[in-house]
């Protein structure tokens, strides 16, 4: 795939998510299927999940030597009382979901097919490249987003 579509893709992906979100209500954001997340939980998640992504880039393209990509406990995030996944208003994680997408979007269209391999060590799963940040990260927001219309179900 080339470098082009990627980043159309990747594009694509962050529309479909904030798409769903925009047309929640209120009422909307705290249900769930039983012991799944609602659509608060998943709004909060997606903005920290992609602000880690978001470094997990940055280091792989600008520190590509020995980079170590840092894993972290999603559910004990989501469960954290002080992180507030679960009443916290939502306006701000949108904030930076969106942000750090167009961000990340920016480096995505800077980059050469040679990049897609720089490879560091996720602490979790081993080995770690640009090529699957993108496959990765660019398949996330759809798959929350299906996870907010199951969740609206």
């Amino acid at each position: 795939m080339d470098l082009l579509t990627i980043a159309r893709e990747y594009e694509a992906s962050t529309k479909y998510a904030t798409d769903i979100i925009a047309g929640l209500s209120i009422s909307d954001l705290d249900k769930h299927q039983p012991d799944g997340w609602s659509p608060r939980q998943v709004i909060h998640h997606l903005a920290d999940s992609e602000a880690q992504s978001y470094a997990r880039l940055r280091r792989l393209v600008a520190e590509p030597t020995g980079t170590i990509i840092q894993g972290y406990d999603e559910s004990a995030w989501a469960e954290s009382e002080i992180l507030g996944y679960k009443e916290l208003p939502v306006e701000n994680s949108i904030a930076v979901f969106l942000a750090v997408r167009a961000a990340s979007l920016d480096i995505l269209k800077r980059l050469e097919e040679s990049d897609l391999q720089r490879t560091g060590e996720h602490t979790e799963s081993g080995p770690f490249s640009v090529e699957r940040w993108v496959k990765g990260y660019t398949n996330h927001p759809v798959d929350h987003g299906n996870q907010i219309k199951e969740a609206l179900a």
